[in-house]
């Protein structure tokens, strides 16, 4: 998963975006709104967490903009205010899901794993395909019952071949949803990343090369 966290206060996006990470997600930070839009336009982000007032670009404007643009992530909007009206505001302007400051970090953790579910097809919160079974929330893995020791990499790669329900996805698409922008484009860690995950996974294969074209299970 890939999220982008607009937040102004450096040292709070910072220590937002070090615990995402730590939770297995790829994550870009944006420091103002203008900065957002521009992000959002070259990446393509699962969930965006958009505190609501920035500089040179308001949250309000940044989340019409998003919506103007068709961009497919999801908005989580933050704000100091927790009143019923600046929620409803913020709502209507195209936000999915809104949480007032302070917040619990499990919360938010819980509410961004929640809006990526919300992806077409929605998909459940236990991900299987065969008999491998993926919790992304606890990230946790088996093969056949038995436990996978996977690094927080490869629990991202799996959780987007599993979400691809048999789709091919391209080591590109696998680059820039499961790593964040600072990844070398012209490196082999996807390709490095597969087949550490293939070899943990076992026999018989479950990840398969279609050639030209990327992995699928």
């Amino acid at each position: 998963m890939r999220v982008l966290v607009v937040e102004d206060h450096r040292e709070l996006a910072e220590t937002v975006a070090a615990g995402l990470r730590r939770q297995g997600m790829a994550v870009d930070v944006a420091l103002d709104g203008q900065a957002a839009v521009a992000q959002a336009g070259i990446h393509e982000y699962d969930v965006i967490v958009l505190d609501r007032d920035l500089p040179k670009l308001h949250g309000d404007r940044v989340c019409e903009a998003l919506g103007r643009s068709g961009a497919r992530a999801r908005v989580l909007m933050l704000t100091a205010s927790g009143g019923i009206e600046d929620r409803v505001s913020g709502l209507s302007l195209g936000a999915d899901d809104y949480l007032p400051k302070p917040f619990a970090f499990a919360e938010l953790v819980a509410r961004i794993r929640a809006l990526s579910r919300r992806a077409q097809p929605a998909l459940p919160p236990v991900l299987e395909r065969g008999d491998v079974r993926l919790d992304p929330a606890q990230r946790l893995a088996w093969r056949a019952g038995r436990p996978l020791e996977l690094s927080t990499k490869e629990l991202a790669v799996l959780e987007l071949l599993m979400s691809a329900q048999g789709a091919v996805l391209s080591p590109e698409e696998l680059l820039a949803r499961a790593w964040d922008e600072m990844a070398d484009p012209f490196s082999n860690v996807v390709k490095v990343t597969v087949s550490r995950l293939r070899r943990k996974l076992g026999e018989p294969p479950v990840i398969e090369t279609v050639q030209g074209a990327g992995y699928k299970i």
